[in-house]
């Protein structure tokens, strides 16, 4: 499974709760669609960090890092490397 697939598995079934799967685009906005608050965003920092292995600093916490499947996809492939 790539990084895309299980992020959008992780929203579904933990924002979305969903089995039908992923419904948004991958540059949809968590907040604007209102699948994600301040504290959801939270939730997705542990995600990354515990899933990527990826320590996520304070000031990386910025929509342009965690505010759509495509935004979190670039952040965690810049981390990894």
């Amino acid at each position: 499974m790539d990084v895309k697939d299980q992020i959008k598995k992780y929203i579904a079934e933990n924002f979305l709760f969903s089995s039908n799967g992923f419904s948004l685009d991958d540059d949809e906005s968590f907040l604007e669609a209102g699948v994600v608050d301040s504290l959801g965003v939270m939730e997705l920092v542990s995600f990354v960090e515990e899933n990527f292995k990826v320590q996520v600093a304070d000031d990386e916490i910025v929509p342009d890092n965690f505010d759509s499947v495509d935004n979190l996809a670039a952040y965690i492939a810049r981390r990894a490397n």
